[in-house]
């Protein structure tokens, strides 16, 4: 048997990324005023537990692009004029689409 791991399941380097992220939206929220504060906290919460839902686990080039999506809005965040976050909804078909 490998060392032990304290009872927790090791995560995958995908699974550190999101992690990653979502600690670093909740970092750049703590740089805002209070009320945008909870309004970003909010929305981060539930903008990853909603893909945390939807979005097949299998399904990595989704995730990644959603991984690259966030970054990118964690990238705005941290600029000084930005005080809040906005969600564009974006649908991918999970079957193949048709050749015409």
């Amino acid at each position: 048997m490998g060392p032990s791991t304290g009872g927790r399941t090791r995560l995958s380097g995908m699974q550190k990324q999101v992690l990653s992220l979502y600690r670093g939206f909740l970092r750049a929220a703590c740089s805002k005023p209070p009320e945008d504060r909870r309004q970003i906290e909010s929305f981060v919460s539930a903008e990853f537990r909603c893909n945390s839902k939807q979005v097949d686990r299998k399904n990595f080039i989704y995730i990644e692009y959603l991984l690259r999506r966030g970054k990118k809005q964690l990238e705005q965040l941290n600029s000084p004029d930005t005080v809040g976050l906005s969600s564009m909804n974006v649908t991918f078909s999970e079957t193949e689409n048709p050749k015409n």
